[in-house]
């Protein structure tokens, strides 16, 4: 242990169909259903993690707030990452879901935002990230109790706070993560936790970096998160390996259909995440224990950790010491390599839930 701040570490349940033994291979057992994501996240507590990023995708998997209010009371002492898509959303009526759920968990619910189309229907980068920036703005008073007189470009409201708030009467953390110049913005604008994808150390650090300062010109400051997925086994060489198997049976074709369903497909992360597989070594190595074989099969987050334990939590006490206070984490299958993070990694980190 050192000096660090204690970090969260999160796992993530796949609601929305991303769960595989081999990428790109459809497996029955391991499609998203109530069952198999709730045997995740009870896993997922029983093996010491803080969070878990329940994810959000209009034509992937299953619902995410329904999911929510069914597993909360079923959890003792982890929190809940719910993924909201604000284009689907009308926000008093998001803001009660928000605080019911949280009652139901006890307190401890947490939320993602994003910054979503309405199905169907497409808005420019500027007005889609603006109307977050609105929602965020309502969401945060009518969580903490208040009343709101809210004239806007996409909502006009005035309305009382719901009458069930959530347990400590304030608003959940929001986490957010975009790249775009206008992501960014409305990031500094109005969210807590500022969300990144893999990428080299030196990028990271750039992007904390311009974070903090876009978030001072607003009066505020930010706190960072890092969504990765990770390998870790015995040694470097069986991580490695078993990397290289995770790739074994992708069809091309297959891994491009699987990026493109993504409703997120030609986002500027997305993009980012592209290009830092395309630049990476013949391994796909793009530094040392950074492989990004895992966007070949998936739109997003796109590259995992990999190493032995030591390698791993080296990685991780990097990222924290340049500012990262949260981790959301993934394997593949879910259930069996949050098993082997929690035995090799976990114990070693001092970590808990974020503070509001």
């Amino acid at each position: 242990m050192t000096g660090r701040a204690p970090c969260e570490v999160s796992w993530f349940s796949a609601l929305c169909d991303d769960d595989y033994e081999f990428l790109g291979v459809p497996d029955p057992m391991l499609a998203s259903s109530w069952e198999h994501c709730r045997d995740i996240v009870l896993q997922a507590e029983t093996n010491g993690f803080d969070n878990i990023l329940l994810p959000s995708g209009y034509q992937l998997g299953i619902d995410t707030t329904a999911f929510a209010a069914a597993i909360a009371p079923m959890l003792r002492r982890m929190a809940l990452l719910m993924a909201v898509r604000i284009g689907e959303s009308w926000p008093p009526q998001l803001a009660r879901q928000i605080a019911t759920i949280d009652r139901l968990l006890g307190g401890r619910l947490t939320i993602n935002i994003i910054s979503s189309d309405m199905p169907g229907e497409t808005l420019g980068s500027a007005p889609r990230y603006a109307r977050t920036v609105e929602a965020m703005s309502i969401l945060k008073t009518l969580l903490n109790g208040e009343p709101l007189d809210h004239q806007g470009e996409f909502w006009n409201l005035r309305v009382d706070p719901p009458r069930v708030g959530t347990v400590s009467g304030r608003a959940p953390l929001l986490y957010f993560g975009g790249l775009s110049p206008d992501a960014r913005e409305a990031a500094a604008k109005g969210c807590d936790v500022f969300l990144m994808w893999p990428d080299r150390e030196e990028v990271v650090a750039e992007i904390i970096a311009d974070m903090r300062t876009r978030a001072e010109k607003h009066g505020r400051k930010l706190r960072f998160g890092y969504r990765a997925h990770v390998i870790v086994r015995d040694t470097e060489a069986e991580a490695r390996t078993y990397a290289d198997r995770l790739l074994s049976k992708l069809d091309a074709q297959a891994g491009a259909a699987i990026r493109a369903k993504s409703l997120d497909s030609k986002s500027a992360g997305v993009a980012a995440q592209a290009t830092l597989r395309d630049t990476a070594g013949d391994d796909g190595y793009a530094e040392a224990n950074l492989w990004t074989g895992v966007g070949r099969a998936r739109s997003g987050c796109g590259a995992a950790i990999v190493g032995d334990p030591d390698q791993v939590l080296a990685k991780l006490n990097r990222y924290r010491d340049m500012g990262i206070e949260a981790f959301i984490l993934s394997g593949y299958p879910h259930a069996a390599e949050a098993d082997l993070f929690a035995r090799h990694v976990l114990p070693h980190l001092d970590h808990g839930q974020l503070a509001r």
